[in-house]
């Protein structure tokens, strides 16, 4: 599968896309006018090549639409992410989840990631058939443990809801030592008012949704689509398409309404040390 363009380059793709089509211009037409093939622009409005700061002033006076938060953008699309520092290339679901305001994750079997202690994390990976170096593992950790600040950002921080089975509460990961502590901090951080907290308990039964693990991110910008992730084998899928975003919306909507309460999740947290 061909990798995904960076969120925020499809982010601006997307709006001069619209910034075009408010002005009545096809894509041919928008490409002569700027000395581009249409090839070429249709790339730009992919986000699959970069823009440039005075390509996107000339576009705003073609199309006769001023945005004082375009060139910020641009520049912004051209960084390349923070993840990078620790090795990371993939742009992958740390991409779009840095944009992101609110994150969706059902996750039947493992903690959510979000929610991982280092002891947890480390444990996890320390598991894979594929062995990473020291320096890979700890870089690793270290990005899990920036994404997670910002459910601690005390001027924007990161709405989180989360629903595990209680079977990712009962499988020992790293130990007794380390699931405690995990489950420590999920109580801990259960009382955020940014986070919720959902257990769905084995005596639930079957509930339709929780065969696959899923994540739904969504964005301030309000003509911004919400992004599906699903993790498989050998990769991911990000999907933008609105039946599908409904479809999952509603299946998260479903498996919350049969998942424990935030208290009762908590008091079953509790519990699970001392069985």
């Amino acid at each position: 599968m061909p990798a995904q363009p960076p969120f925020r380059r499809r982010r601006l793709g997307r709006k001069l896309a619209r910034m075009r089509a408010d002005a009545r211009m096809t894509l041919g037409e928008a490409a002569e006018a700027l000395f581009k093939t249409k090839s070429a622009l249709h790339r730009m409005e992919k986000g699959e090549t970069l823009v440039d700061v005075h390509l996107v002033k000339s576009m705003m006076d073609l199309y006769d639409c001023y945005d004082p938060d375009l060139i910020e953008q641009t520049v912004k699309a051209r960084e390349k992410g923070w993840w990078t520092t620790f090795g990371i290339e993939n742009q992958g679901y740390i991409d779009v989840e840095t944009e992101a305001t609110h994150v969706y994750d059902l996750s039947p079997l493992i903690i959510p990631g979000l929610l991982q202690t280092p002891e947890y994390t480390r444990a996890l990976f320390e598991a894979h058939r594929l062995k990473r170096t020291s320096r890979w593992l700890e870089n690793d950790i270290e990005v899990r443990r920036i994404r997670q600040k910002r459910l601690a950002d005390p001027e924007v921080p990161l709405r989180l809801h989360a629903i595990v089975h209680e079977a990712a509460l009962r499988t020992v990961v790293g130990g007794p030592g380390v699931m405690g502590g995990q489950l420590a901090h999920l109580r801990a951080v259960a009382g955020s008012p940014n986070v919720v907290l959902q257990v769905l308990a084995g005596a639930a039964g079957i509930v339709d949704g929780m065969a696959t693990a899923f994540t739904r991110l969504s964005f301030a910008e309000a003509d911004e689509p919400d992004v599906l992730y699903i993790e498989y084998l050998t990769g991911a899928l990000y999907i933008e398409n609105e039946w599908e975003l409904n479809e999952a919306k509603l299946t998260f909507e479903h498996v919350a309404s049969r998942a424990l309460g935030r208290d009762e999740s908590v008091a079953l947290i509790e519990r699970i040390p001392a069985e």
